[in-house]
Parts: C-alpha cells; sequence; structure tokens
C-alpha cells in the first residue's frame, strides 16, 4: 500500500509541478508529500526529481519511471471504473482535437458509428494541423502522430504509423524505379513544405537514420495534396500508410526502397491526467484503437 501510494504522490507531483500543489489537492501537508518521495527514491536508488524552492524538474530517471507510473495508474482506474460502471451509460459533450488529414480520413468517417453506440454523447471534432493545447483549450482527445513529450497528458497508441515512398506506375515506367536513397536526387520528388522550408525524407540506409535532402519541381504544404499529385504521376512522394494504403491496394500507387524504411511516429490519443476519466473518453478512446486494430482497415481506408 505505501509503495502504491508513493508512486501515486510522485507522479501528482509531476503532473501539478510542485510539492504544495499535490499536497492541496490531496489534503495533506507539503512535509507529507516530500516524504513519500524522499521514501521512494531512496527504495529505487535512484533522484528522480530535482527539487528547489521554485520549481521541480524531472531527472531523465524520473522521466522514464513516471511513463510507466502513468499507465499503471491509468491501467488501474481503468480496471475500478469497468466494475463500478459497468451497467453506466457514456454521456455528456466531446471535444476532439485531429490533424487535419489525418482526422477527415481516419476520425470524421468513424464518427456516426461511435454516437450509434453512445446515444448520449455529443461531439465537436476540430481538424487543425498545429499541436493544440490539450489542457488550456479544454480538448477531451487530442490524436497526435509524434513523438510525445508532455508530461502533463496521458498517452495512448492507437496504432502503428508506417512511412512509405510511393509513385504512380505511370511515373516508374518513364522514370525507372529508384534502388536506393542516394538514387533520389535523380528524380522528381514531391516535398512537404513547412513554414516556408523543405522536409528531407527519413530514411535508413546501413543501419543508420538519415534525412535525405529532395528536390523537385512541385512542392506543397498539405499532404493531400502531394497525394493527389503522386496518383497523377508527377512524381515521388513520401506518405504515411494511413494516406496511401488504399491506392496502393488498388495499384494507383506503388511503393519503393522498402527495405530502407525508417520508424515513424505512431499514432496517439493523448488527453489530460484526470483523478476520475469519464467514461466518454474512455469509449472514445477504445472505440478507435478497436476500428484501427480490423484487419486490412489501413488499406481499405487509407
Amino acid at each position: 500500500m505505501d509503495q502504491f501510494k508513493q508512486i501515486s504522490t510522485f507522479a501528482e507531483v509531476a503532473a501539478r509541478g510542485s510539492l504544495s500543489a499535490a499536497a492541496r489537492a490531496e489534503g495533506i501537508a507539503p512535509a507529507m508529500i516530500g516524504r513519500r518521495l524522499d521514501a521512494l527514491e531512496e527504495r529505487l536508488g535512484v533522484k528522480l526529481l530535482q527539487r528547489t524552492t521554485r520549481k521541480i524538474v524531472l531527472t531523465n530517471e524520473g522521466a522514464a519511471f513516471l511513463e510507466d507510473c502513468q499507465r499503471i495508474l491509468a491501467d488501474l482506474e481503468d480496471a475500478e471504473s469497468a466494475v463500478s460502471e459497468r451497467s453506466a451509460r457514456a454521456s455528456g459533450q466531446l471535444l476532439i482535437s485531429a490533424p487535419a488529414g489525418f482526422g477527415r480520413q481516419h476520425v470524421a468517417p468513424l464518427l456516426p458509428s461511435f454516437l450509434a453506440e453512445h446515444r448520449d454523447v455529443t461531439l465537436t471534432l476540430n481538424l487543425n494541423d498545429r499541436i493544440a493545447d490539450v489542457i488550456g483549450e479544454g480538448i477531451d482527445v487530442a490524436i497526435r502522430i509524434a513523438t510525445l513529450t508532455d508530461s502533463n497528458l496521458v498517452s495512448v497508441k492507437l496504432a502503428e504509423n508506417h512511412r512509405v515512398i510511393v509513385a504512380a506506375p505511370a511515373y516508374l515506367r518513364r522514370h525507372g524505379t529508384p534502388q536506393s536513397p542516394d538514387e533520389l536526387m535523380r528524380h522528381n520528388c514531391l516535398a512537404m513544405s513547412s513554414e516556408g522550408s523543405q522536409r528531407g525524407w527519413t530514411l535508413r540506409q546501413s543501419g543508420k537514420v538519415s534525412v535525405y535532402k529532395v528536390g523537385g519541381n512541385m512542392v506543397c504544404n498539405d499532404g493531400e495534396v502531394l497525394h493527389n499529385w503522386a496518383l497523377a504521376g508527377r512524381g515521388l512522394a513520401w506518405r504515411s500508410m494511413w494516406e496511401v494504403g488504399a491506392a496502393i491496394e488498388a495499384g494507383e500507387l506503388v511503393t519503393v526502397l522498402d527495405k530502407f524504411a525508417a520508424p515513424a511516429p505512431s499514432i496517439y490519443a493523448v488527453f489530460a491526467q484526470r483523478r476520475h476519466l469519464p467514461l466518454r473518453i474512455r469509449a472514445f478512446v477504445d472505440f478507435l484503437r478497436h476500428a484501427y486494430a480490423q484487419p486490412d482497415y489501413w488499406k481499405k481506408t487509407g
């Protein structure tokens, strides 16, 4: 029991940023919070937090341990809620944020089915490619395809995200198929631009992950446009399987340089840490995770 209390106190302090804030939330003295943290660090034999009078900073070991603690606490909350709310129904307003392209293809089409299962829920879907402030904007669930670093948020992996280089068969017939990343410089590469700069393509060669600078006569800041250009045979494009899977399955696009693919950030649902997670949030996250896990989902809808 003491070990669990130490872990939950550590997660609470990390989330709130101070011993006094965690103590107020629990209704105890800050000194008690400090003693729990001291006992936890002594038991583990590592320093988890750098504490000063002004702020608290996680050590590298503390940041890694926090992720495990959050998962354990979330699993416990889920288990308790599943028992206490087994007969309850999800209800209330659900505010969802998602990247524009992904949200159009893989969130919006699923929402009618979710609402059919949970008729007491109403929802708002905001599609935007900026990183939304989950806590500041009162967002219930944000879908993110990124490496996550915000310790104030809980993340649940919804699916892996694979990136591939694709081209229309007609383009490859005209210009040939590249056999190594070094040959990309001889091809028209349809690149994504961001804030005035052109992004490179991340690939793995000889065990080393590198960013390859590519060039071409068509650059855009919208992924759907790049997808359409690739379909029209204008060049090579580096896209996610969630976007091009169906076109590959239909033979409209062909992947190249598959053996050089590098790991990509996964697809996550993130939400603010809460002592009691509303059933509507848990139901929605579970709904998406189940939908994305269906066989051939990405091939049919990408």
